[in-house]
């Protein structure tokens, strides 16, 4: 009777191991699914900002933003009028409410141009940056997806790393879209503003009521036009500009009723402006409900790994501390901080306070010692005296006669290297029974008397020089001072964007710079070919542009003394009524007469 042999996995159906093998990597995949269904859902975002926002405007009430960008470029009001209200401190109350709204403009584009600059770095980058970004940088739970999704794709033969690159793709783009048609609509709307004002500036020059009246018809013009625009541009996209999806009117209409009428109170005029900045609120609270998707991540979500793992580290340090604490009866940390307290006592010790005062003793005993040298002068004298008494007995025993008492030292200095060549002629036997003997030790004497001249003149010189010395020795300590206060000077003043004082933020200045000649030919290019919209967009871009410049340079400009002409000459750039031809030869003359403006390697260039 046959048996049929035992079943080999290793040999069996192809099919059976292709399925154990997809079921091996089915199994994480099912283990993230579940983890992913574990997590509470987020509610609806745009939900969650309506509810939020009524509740403000119900329990908060309106009230300005918080964070106000300082006022740069002004409004187009020139008349006599406008400059004797403002010497006079009697500002009209249009001017105001004008400035607050173009600032509530600015501060938006500010926003929504940082958001852009992020998202186009990350358009811009590797494939690497692009799959770390969408993995760690969104937050934990777009880490979870993600790696749910790259598991699956694994599972199912896929390809992980191409589909998080066109995730990746999708989302940029349409970021910059969104991003892009806000920063039109806002941009439009400050060219808007400051065509309208230019044109009505007359009127809102005049006493308080008729500027209201004619700041309300100005405001529902530009506000109309906004909403109209914001409603195009969300076309297609009733999810970035809709909260429930159906029409609604954004803004309020403000009374446009004439002054003259008795219909006219200052209650009236009160509502209006109260409706204006409800307007600028209901617009901020739009533009946010809009950014709070698509603006830049903030840095706790693109570093919540970094954050977490270091939380982790501290956790597990502060029960490790508490291990070894007093609290649970271990005296372990209370002996660690003795021995670090002796160990940093015995360092400053050993290692600072000692070496200090032994070279703060020998400095001062150096200088206390000044008078004190190596040899004194009362040693080379007494040498000087031994050598004439000897050169004088030595000169009167060879001659047999008494020399004169004014007879210099190198007259019979003379005689003794006569007597000493002549003894040198039978030097063995005038060594012992002449006078060779003694010529040699009267020149070792003179030897002495020259060598102790010589350390007298030397310690003369190191007297002289005893407080150059000094300087010298502590000029190695000087210059390390030196070195750490222009590191710590440098760390205080580093680069603060186009405001700083480095080479870097010269150069985004003038970056700004281009960008105002960039979008002044693109106005000029869409005005000729009959763009109107595109040709306002573009204005309202060189208005923001130009008041980032300004202020960017107005702290640099006014050190140097080039703030009142520098300044004209961005308000002119600013103007409606201006060419722009004539504008570019203000961007020409902004790029090369002032020193704050200059490129680096120029900054010695003669002016013109």
């Amino acid at each position: 009777m046959t048996t049929s042999p035992p079943h080999n996995p290793s040999s069996g159906d192809p099919s059976d191991a292709s399925s154990l093998a997809a079921a091996a990597l089915e199994a994480p995949a099912r283990v993230w699914r579940s983890l992913v269904a574990r997590l509470p859902p987020l509610p609806d975002s745009s939900s969650f900002l309506a509810a939020v926002s009524d509740l403000q405007r119900r329990y908060i009430g309106i009230r300005r933003p918080r964070r106000r960008r300082r006022s740069a470029l002004p409004l187009p009001l020139r008349p006599a009028a406008a400059h004797s209200a403002r010497i006079a401190g009697e500002m009209p109350k249009a001017f105001a409410i004008l400035d607050d709204v173009v600032q509530h403009t600015l501060t938006n584009l500010h926003s929504i141009h940082k958001s852009l600059l992020f998202w186009q770095a990350k358009a811009e980058g590797t494939n690497s940056q692009k799959v770390y970004f969408m993995i760690f940088e969104r937050g934990p739970r777009a880490f979870v997806d993600a790696t749910y999704q790259t598991l699956t794709r694994l599972g199912s033969n896929g390809r992980p790393v191409q589909y998080i690159l066109h995730s990746a793709s999708d989302m940029v783009s349409t970021k910059l879209a969104a991003l892009t048609s806000m920063q039109h609509c806002l941009a439009a709307f400050l060219a808007e503003i400051h065509s309208e004002v230019d044109k009505c500036r007359e009127g809102l020059t005049e006493n308080s009521d008729k500027s209201l009246h004619t700041l309300f018809i100005v405001l529902n013009t530009t506000f109309s036009k906004l909403e109209v625009s914001l409603r195009n541009a969300g076309e297609g996209q009733d999810e970035l500009f809709t909260h429930d999806g159906s029409s609604y009117e954004l803004f309020g209409k403000l009374p446009e009723v004439d002054v003259e009428s008795s219909e006219w109170t200052e209650a009236l005029a009160t509502d209006g402006t109260s409706l204006v900045y409800q307007n600028l609120q209901k617009l901020d609270s739009f533009l946010s409900s809009q950014l709070s998707s698509h603006k830049r991540p903030n840095r706790l979500t693109m570093y919540w790994l970094p954050y977490t793992c270091g939380a982790v580290g501290l956790s597990v340090c502060s029960l490790w501390l508490l291990r070894h604490s007093s609290l649970m009866g271990s005296p372990d940390i209370d002996n660690w901080v003795r021995d670090a307290k002796e160990s940093v006592a015995g360092f400053w010790d050993e290692h600072v306070e000692k070496p200090i005062i032994s070279i703060r003793e020998e400095l001062f005993e150096t200088f206390k010692q000044r008078d004190k040298g190596v040899m004194e002068n009362q040693e080379v004298q007494l040498t000087e005296d031994s050598l004439r008494r000897m050169l004088v007995a030595f000169c009167e025993q060879t001659e047999g006669r008494k020399l004169p008492e004014d007879l210099s030292v190198q007259a019979m200095l003379e005689t003794l290297t006569k007597r000493y060549e002549k003894e040198l002629i039978h030097p063995i036997q005038n060594l012992f029974s002449g006078e060779l003997a003694r010529a040699m030790l009267i020149q070792i004497q003179k030897l002495k008397l020259d060598l102790e001249s010589g350390l007298l003149e030397m310690d003369q010189i190191l007297r002289a020089n005893a407080i150059n010395l000094a300087v010298l020795a502590a000029l190695p300590a000087f210059g390390l001072s030196l070195l750490l206060l222009v590191l710590l000077r440098t760390w205080i003043q580093r680069d603060h964007g186009a405001e700083g004082r480095g080479n870097i933020a010269r150069c985004q200045r003038r970056l700004l710079l281009v960008d105002v000649e960039r979008r002044l030919m693109e106005f000029q290019h869409y005005r000729d070919n009959g763009m109107e919209e595109e040709a306002r967009c573009k204005f309202g871009l060189v208005l923001y542009t130009l008041d980032r410049l300004c202020k960017a340079v107005e702290s640099h400009a006014k050190e140097t003394d080039e703030w009142l002409s520098l300044r004209e000459d961005i308000f002119d750039l600013a103007k409606l009524d201006m060419g722009t031809p004539d504008k570019m030869i203000v961007v020409s003359r902004l790029k090369w007469m002032y020193n704050c403006l200059l490129p680096f390697s120029s900054s010695r260039l003669p002016r013109l």
